[in-house]
């Protein structure tokens, strides 16, 4: 069954909480899915990632459709694929329910400093429970 747990921000800084996400993960020795609204956020993303942290690195790659990913334990991606075979999906942007399922752990974000964003969230964390998925905030 999957596992959805949400994320609270207070400021948007989602890339700092994407960073560090990906960095706990990685060092318990899971693959990792980072799905971005677009090229824009994934290129920015992709840079960030490098300096984010002194002394702290998390191999990845973006997947602009011109390397080759298959063996990367982090991967930015802009479509609902999972190329890597990650078991952890880290959504920078909502994501189908039917995408989803198939991770066992999902992360959202309830992004608190958006009243709009917020709402959504609460819409997203009720239609994953409805769906059956155990939902819980981190």
């Amino acid at each position: 069954m999957t596992r959805v747990e949400f994320v609270k921000i207070k400021r948007p800084e989602k890339a700092k909480h994407l960073c560090e996400l990906a960095n706990h993960f990685f060092s318990q020795g899971r693959r990792v899915l980072i799905l971005v609204c677009d090229d824009n956020q994934g290129v920015t993303l992709d840079r960030f990632m490098w300096t984010w942290k002194k002394g702290s690195f998390i191999p990845h790659v973006y997947d602009n459709g011109a390397v080759e990913c298959l063996d990367e334990p982090v991967i930015i991606e802009v479509e609902e694929r999972n190329p890597n075979g990650a078991e952890v999906l880290i959504m920078g942007r909502p994501c189908s329910l039917e995408f989803v399922r198939q991770f066992p752990l999902a992360i959202d974000f309830a992004e608190a400093y958006d009243p709009n964003l917020l709402v959504a969230a609460r819409k997203r964390f009720v239609d994953f429970r409805e769906a059956g998925l155990e939902v819980a905030m981190r």
